[in-house]
């Protein structure tokens, strides 16, 4: 998993709210289990006509914004069925951190999973990077997990929370296979020792 510290890039608006993961990554796209290929999947249904044509006034279509590598949201962000594939979609788009005042939990856990930061803020706070991210081509903000602070295109600066254990794992690049992979001389000497006294097993 790609380490996550310090990003700064263009924030694009949706402030929308229960966004579900079916909005995020449409049904018609959960035919592979692969985590790459999906980010022309993302928000389908809003971004593209019926005729497969780009929806010209679909946020991430908009020239400032193709680019975008942060999300900021409306509440309950990821509600709906629990699809994995919403946060693979989101970032192969790009995108490394969501930004909302609520997110639901299983999107939340998977998020931190897949080396994307969601970061929670207060209904004030959002309506402020609402403002900075509504700047176009000026909507650049600075995550630093480090320092847990989110700095808008004119300085000012907003903290954030997040578990310890969150933190070490997206700062490392650990997901769940790495973490158990940080154990691997453990698990040999076990799985030696465990062979020595039942040479039968």
């Amino acid at each position: 998993m790609q380490k996550f510290d310090t990003l700064t890039g263009i924030a694009a608006p949706l402030p929308m709210v229960n966004v579900d993961t079916d909005m995020i990554i449409p049904k018609d796209y959960l035919k592979t289990i692969k985590r790459t290929g999906l980010g022309s999947g993302l928000f389908a249904e809003m971004r593209y006509r019926d005729d497969g044509s780009e929806n010209p006034d679909f946020v991430l279509n908009l020239p400032a914004y193709r680019q975008a590598s942060i999300l900021v949201a409306g509440d309950n962000f990821g509600c709906g069925s629990s699809r994995e594939h919403a946060p693979w979609a989101l970032l192969d788009f790009g995108i490394r951190c969501v930004i909302s005042t609520s997110f639901a939990d299983i999107f939340y856990n998977n998020c931190f999973k897949n080396g994307i930061l969601p970061i929670r803020v207060t209904p004030e706070q959002l309506a402020l990077l609402m403002d900075d991210a509504e700047r176009g081509a000026n909507a650049r903000l600075t995550v630093d997990l480090v320092s847990q602070t989110i700095s808008g295109p004119d300085g000012g600066t907003i903290g954030f929370e997040i578990d310890p254990f969150r933190k070490h794992c997206l700062l490392n690049g650990l997901d769940d296979i790495g973490l158990t992979m940080e154990k691997a001389d453990a698990i040999g000497s076990y799985e030696t020792a465990l062979a020595e006294r039942r040479p039968w097993a």
